[in-house]
């Protein structure tokens, strides 16, 4: 890793962040990404955010840590003054350069850039003018075919244009179009419309008529998303993406194209939902699995549309490769996405760059093209650090969930001055692999796993093309710090005869049962986390239950449950469904009831039920081993519910709590009472006083049941931390913080913890839901911000370094 040498100066850079569009959660996922890596030993990142309405504030590094702008647009509004144009411009001419980190309108389409240019402000990254000449998908289409690259047919509709007009010109526009197509390049009959100058695939849909393109394009038109739409093909080939750096002296250079694999049996689109929450509806290749000339080909064709386009430092470009061998540029990014496993640090790992690395590589050469001096670099020099190994995976439900976790823990230690942490993966089929730096990259469990199951028959085409593209780029050896490697395996036996301490990031299944803690404990190897009797324990939610009983005088109370075999549910009819719901409700006393598995977690199998056929559709995709439950499949089901391969033994039926509507719009919290209860999340942490309950986070679903999108996914789920005094007293806080705690301590939790229960406003009364004895440690997950929210504020990596102090007795 490089480590910059230290001056009297400190080289200030100011990350912009947020903005207008839909995108503005990712921006807070890249802005973080770019603080992370770059902060610190001479550097300072100063983020500034700018709301809905482009109005910039100064925000605190703690809060990037947020998991989207709506934990904290409210706060801004109310309390805080917004810079005016003046002060922002004096601001930003008072540092050494600006890095944009703003995705989608105003930050991509030559705006913001305009103003920088304007006041003479110095910034990394794509000037206006290419900006503008790249940001609209139908005027780039037409611009690149116009000179001389492949473009397919497309129509742009006007948000001005009568309902009318639109059905009569797209269906003009497919009847047209049919008879100009190559037919083995696109699906006959399927078309796309999607936003002219959106971005991360929002509001992106497949129509067959010409009376379904305009109702979407009404969708796109009045939710504010865009002024115009594009109507285009859908296409049969292969997707790809490649980010493209410009070198030191300014030449365009492609990295390594990665294939995108999609399942597009049901026309499915590579959406915001597939690009930033791992799922294996989609998996990434990089090197693509296209022969050599394809890939050169893509390559040298992104470098002339990057000098084309007017391109600067850095970007990523979408593509297909058609049937017909045809190379189709379709989306041109000028502020590529940032987030810790995105295409652009993906990319750059497999050519030996770190994430310090890339970002480092990408300000000097920006720095240079703009005679500014930049900060200096140099070898890092050997200490002695504490070696941790960081184990994620696994084969449940939470699988993916838990690589975030670990991948997060593993980059967020790698900047520690104690710890030297690896990465292993537990793989589906319970091997453990030892992780080089790209490996750890990857969407999820099984992608990785199968890049190490091929690692080495891939390793020489990988090679050429990795040592091509240093060459290109003139990287020095500190630049690309990453020795070249091929994962390793073992059995799990085989890893625990190392003694090395044991970080364990794995959610669910073996890893929180206590299986693992028991076998570490047997070894005498230290770990993180509560031991193996609490972690059974807390593993199962009805015992979980059963161990709080009798704890009701002291404001503790459980749900209402009943738990049953899940064989005693198969097979079920109309009627004899019918009959054991109403058994369920009239035992819990609620009109619907939550249904989850005994053993699982981080909202995998959490559904509401709403009568016998609910019931029957949701044990049929359990018994059927489906991996999620499609949206709209049960009542009132907004969103996909997440399945663990493995199936169920036992289920849990409770009885629904009714709480508190809360919502968050137009930067007001609107706040209606029902029944005085309201949920919230408490991350427990172990000093050498005990365990103490964090600052209590407020959860706020769109929906019956808080998702995993909600709970990890960076840009979506909102969480309040703290939650509001004026809706919340101090007082009920308090008291239902120091209820936790004798929460945690009764069942046995050591280290740290997460507890989910509902709390009563005016009492500080709790009812328990679960207890998370590994609780999620993705990039914004809700620790981070209860931490930060301390009166003497905790960081991540402090934390981290913290929970891992703590598992080795220190």
């Amino acid at each position: 890793m490089e480590t910059l040498v230290k001056e009297d100066k400190t080289f200030k850079i100011a990350v912009l962040c947020g903005g207008p569009s839909l995108e503005r959660g990712i921006s807070l996922n890249s802005c973080r990404s770019l603080c992370d890596h770059l902060h610190g030993n001479g550097i300072e990142t100063i983020p500034i955010y700018f709301d809905t309405e482009k109005k910039p504030y100064l925000i605190s590094r703690a809060q990037i840590y947020s998991n989207t702008p709506s934990d904290f647009d409210f706060k801004l509004a109310s309390s805080s003054a917004s810079l005016t144009e003046e002060e922002l411009k004096d601001f930003l001419q008072s540092v050494d350069i600006v890095f944009p980190a703003i995705h989608g309108k105003f930050g991509e389409d030559g705006e913001l850039q305009e103003f920088l240019e304007k006041n003479s402000i110095p910034f990394v990254g794509t000037g206006s003018k290419g900006c503008k000449l790249a940001f609209d998908k139908h005027n780039a289409n037409e611009f690149i075919g116009r000179n001389g690259f492949y473009s397919i047919p497309s129509l742009c509709i006007d948000s001005s244009m009568p309902s009318i007009d639109r059905i009569d010109a797209i269906e003009e526009f497919i009847s047209t179009s049919d008879n100009l197509l190559y037919r083995e390049d696109f699906f006959w009959g399927k078309w796309i419309v999607k936003p002219a100058s959106g971005g991360s695939s929002i509001a992106v849909y497949p129509f067959e008529t010409a009376k379904e393109a305009a109702k979407r394009a009404e969708e796109i038109f009045s939710a504010g998303i865009d002024e115009r739409v594009v109507i285009e093909p859908f296409c049969k080939g292969r997707e790809f993406t490649v980010i493209i750096l410009q070198n030191k002296s300014g030449v365009p250079i492609s990295i390594l194209p990665t294939e995108i694999e999609l399942n597009v049996s049901d026309f499915q689109i590579f959406d915001y939902r597939k690009k930033y929450l791992a799922t294996r509806q989609v998996t990434y290749h990089c090197p693509p699995r296209f022969d050599d000339p394809t890939i050169k080909r893509i390559q040298r064709d992104a470098e002339r549309l990057f000098e084309l386009l007017q391109m600067k430092d850095f970007a990523r470009f979408d593509g297909w490769l058609l049937p017909s061998g045809q190379v189709w540029f379709s989306d041109f990014n000028p502020v590529s996405g940032m987030e810790q496993n995105s295409f652009l640090f993906m990319q750059a790992a497999r050519i030996g760059m770190s994430h310090r690395d890339l970002l480092a590589y990408v300000l000097k050469t920006s720095c240079k093209r703009q005679n500014i001096s930049p900060p200096l670099f140099a070898n890092e020099g050997i200490s002695k650090k504490q070696k941790i190994r960081v184990i994620f995976g696994g084969s449940n439900a939470e699988r993916q969930v838990s690589l975030m976790s670990g991948t997060n823990v593993w980059l967020k230690l790698r900047r520690s001055k104690r710890f030297e942490p690896v990465p292993y993966l537990l793989d589906t089929k319970g091997e453990v692999w030892l992780l080089p730096y790209p490996y750890a990259l990857n969407h999820t469990v099984e992608e990785i796993e199968q890049m190490c199951r091929s690692a080495s028959s891939n390793e020489q085409k990988l090679h050429s093309l990795a040592n091509e593209a240093k060459s290109r780029l003139r990287l020095e050896e500190n630049e690309a710090s990453q020795n070249w490697a091929l994962p390793s395996s073992c059995t799990l036996e085989q890893f625990l005869d190392d003694s090395t301490p044991l970080f364990i990031a794995l959610h669910g299944g073996i890893g929180e049962d206590g299986t693992l803690q028991r076998m570490l404990e047997e070894r005498g190897i230290h770990y993180n986390g509560s031991g193996s009797a609490a972690s059974k324990l807390c593993m199962d939610k009805f015992m979980t239950g059963k161990a709080l009983e009798g704890l009701e005088e002291k404001g503790i109370l459980v749900p209402k449950r009943i738990k049953m075999h899940f064989s005693e549910l198969i097979g079920l009819g109309d009627n004899k469904a019918d009959r054991v719901f109403s058994s369920l409700t009239n035992q819990l006393g609620t009109e619907t009831v939550i249904v989850k598995p005994v053993g699982d977690g981080c909202s995998s199998g959490v559904a509401r039920l709403f009568g016998g056929r609910d019931l029957i559709k949701y044990i049929s995709y359990v018994k059927d081993k489906h991996h999620l439950i499609p949206a709209h499949t049960l009542t009132g089901q907004d969103n996909i519910i997440e399945l663990s391969p493995e199936g169920v033994s036992d289920l849990l039926f409770e009885e629904y709590i009714e709480t508190d509507e809360l919502t968050i719009a137009d930067k007001r919290i609107h706040w209606e009472k029902r029944t005085g209860w309201i949920e919230i999340t408490v991350g427990v942490l172990e000093g050498d006083s005990g365990l103490k309950a964090l600052t209590p986070s407020i959860t706020v679903s769109t929906g019956h049941i808080l998702t995993i999108e909600e709970k990890f996914q960076g840009g979506t789920g909102i969480n309040i931390t703290p939650p509001p005094p004026e809706f919340v007293p101090q007082s009920s806080l308090e008291r239902a913080k120091e209820r936790i705690e004798i929460v945690a301590d009764k069942l046995g939790i050591r280290g740290y913890a997460r507890i989910d229960a509902f709390m009563e406003i005016e009492t500080g009364k709790i009812t328990v839901i679960e207890a998370n004895t590994l609780p999620a440690l993705t990039p914004s997950t809700v620790l981070y911000h209860q931490a930060l929210a301390e009166k003497d504020p905790i960081y991540p990596t402090q934390l981290l370094e913290i929970i891992a102090m703590k598992a080795l007795g220190d």
